[in-house]
């Protein structure tokens, strides 16, 4: 089978490469990133001679030469740094909304069999202190890169409803392993702590969080792919849900650092309280149950930032190092010494 990837050199799609590759050898899979801050070479060291990476914009490029002969695109090229899109919501409209629509019109065109886009549970926005979201809850998202996302969603849903275009959609918590980018809050935490320096936490950290290791996210995705039915949307949730100062909380402890590295900062415009997934629907129709116990797999990722120091400084590179620094320099400084 000849699959295309979007955004195959992030952070879930660099997993899911190395996971549908693991499971299935033979396969040819066609890699386009734009290869952005987000995107990385080295996150796909060693995938396999079945495995393509081709650096281009979606917005740009010849889309349906490089779906020739390809049976099932998965889509996860986007802009997702909620901070960034709150600074300048542009590329987050560009890349998420507009790549989204090229990508579907090419693929259409080319009678792609399956077209799984993968999205997030912020397409829901938030919720109070209890209740669980379900495929058909109302979407509410309030950040640009929520919007950006959930506008995406419903054009794929529209092609689905009006060319009966083989669409699946899934929208997943908050993921968590290797090769993360260090300015999301886990391997953000865990790089901190590990040079004991300040960990930023936003207000009192009580916004609640559901996490799912990446490999169990990548496992459910091909369970949307083979078992999902077209047109249909798949929440994949764990139940695991932590505040945010829990999760670091737990991050010093399994590093045996300090409480005292906790530094609180002035809280991001407009945050959510609270996400959590129903995803009983995923498990019911297709068989999918997350594998990874939470603090298990979370101790597993601790370790590979602590062993894999060198790619975390090959990703922290200036326009990270400047875009933090100019972000915070008149709140804690927090990252001064980056």
């Amino acid at each position: 089978m000849k699959l295309l990837i979007t955004g195959g050199a992030g952070f879930i799609g660099s997993n899911f490469v190395r996971h549908w590759l693991r499971a299935h050898p033979s396969d040819q899979i066609v890699n386009i990133d734009k290869l952005t801050y987000a995107g990385n070479r080295q996150n796909l060291e060693g995938v396999g001679a079945g495995h393509e990476l081709v650096c281009e914009d979606i917005c740009e490029a010849n889309l349906e030469k490089y779906l020739e002969g390809v049976e099932a695109v998965f889509h996860f090229a986007a802009e997702s740094h909620v901070d960034r899109s709150i600074d300048s919501a542009e590329v987050f409209v560009r890349t998420n909304v507009l790549g989204t629509e090229r990508l579907l019109a090419a693929a259409r065109r080319k009678r792609i069999s399956r077209f799984v886009l993968i999205s997030t549970d912020e397409v829901y926005g938030a919720l109070g202190s209890a209740g669980e979201c379900a495929e058909d809850a109302p979407l509410g998202p309030n950040s640009p890169y929520a919007a950006s996302k959930a506008a995406a969603d419903l054009l794929a849903r529209s092609y689905g409803k009006t060319y009966q275009f083989p669409v699946l959609i899934t929208r997943a918590c908050n993921n968590y392993g290797p090769y993360q980018h260090p300015e999301k809050l886990i391997p953000l935490m865990t790089t901190n702590a590990l040079r004991d320096i300040p960990l930023p936490v936003y207000g009192q950290g009580a916004q609640v969080r559901e996490w799912i290791h990446v490999e169990d996210h990548c496992r459910g995705l091909e369970a949307v792919f083979r078992r999902g039915r077209p047109g249909e949307i798949y929440n994949l949730g764990t139940g695991s849900r932590l505040s945010n100062l829990e999760m670091v909380q737990t991050i010093l402890r399994l590093l045996e650092k300090p409480a005292s590295l906790i530094q609180f900062v002035a809280d991001r415009p407009g945050h959510d309280f609270r996400y959590a997934l129903d995803s009983g629907k995923a498990r019911r129709e297709l068989g999918w149950e997350p594998q990874i116990a939470f603090e298990a797999g979370l101790a597993e990722t601790l370790r590979w930032y602590r062993d894999n120091r060198d790619w975390v400084e090959s990703v922290r590179d200036d326009s990270y190092r400047q875009y933090y620094s100019q972000r915070y320099e008149n709140r804690e400084g927090y990252l001064r010494n980056l």
